[in-house]
């Protein structure tokens, strides 16, 4: 059965469950992951406030208790660049978005890497204190921030999008959180280039943002 066949009979089945955190960065990950490939879907927002992801029926999903997590027909997934490399292989052509040749490939892996690494110890990290009050070192997180998206300017510097000629992975994993790096206190500014970048992903078919909170910067 090919992955046309995959998506067609995936409109006959149940939505895929997002578990979820309105307001987080990995989960709006997936969910717009879930919008571009045009995949049924429902929310399922999480009272994370009174430990409703540390039930037991939800380690089931989640062993870690994190979000975002899914429940695709019975197949169950945590962590967002997991759920989005997934999503990519069941519902389309997996090379449009993962890569045509082992430098594409390559080159997403290495956007999903930085997506886990210094993303979330930057503009996500600086965000978690100012959003959820989380106790993190603020001042270090944004000058994190700023180190990568000095970088990201000038990788962005002659070219639309960050691994290929085409929106891959490495942007779906890389937007939530700099597109919201302002509510973190870090400032998109300077780097028009990633500014540009943001554009092109919102103005792609069947965009869907998350929700805002207030700009610090």
């Amino acid at each position: 059965m090919s992955n046309a066949d995959l998506k067609i009979n995936a409109l006959t089945d149940q939505p895929v469950k997002l578990y979820r955190n309105p307001k987080s960065g990995h989960c709006h990950r997936v969910e717009l992951m879930l919008a571009l490939l045009e995949v049924p879907y429902e929310n399922v927002d999480l009272d994370m406030a009174n430990d409703a992801h540390r039930e037991p029926d939800y380690l089931k999903i989640s062993p870690l208790g994190q979000v975002p997590a899914i429940d695709d027909n019975g197949v169950t997934l945590a962590d967002s660049n997991a759920i989005i490399t997934y999503l990519a292989a069941r519902y389309v052509e997996p090379a449009t978005w993962i890569g045509t040749d082992p430098v594409e490939k390559a080159q997403v892996q290495r956007w999903l890497s930085i997506a886990a690494g210094e993303i979330a110890a930057g503009p996500c990290a600086a965000r978690l204190v100012t959003v959820f009050d989380v106790p993190l070192d603020h001042e270090g997180a944004k000058a994190k921030a700023h180190k990568l998206l000095q970088m990201m300017n000038i990788h962005l510097d002659g070219r639309d999008w960050l691994a290929a000629d085409r929106p891959t992975l490495a942007d779906i994993a890389g937007y939530s959180y700099i597109a919201h790096a302002p509510e973190g206190g870090v400032g998109l500014a300077d780097y028009p280039h990633v500014r540009a970048w943001l554009a092109r992903i919102e103005a792609l078919p069947r965009f869907i943002g998350m929700a805002r909170s207030p700009a610090l910067a």
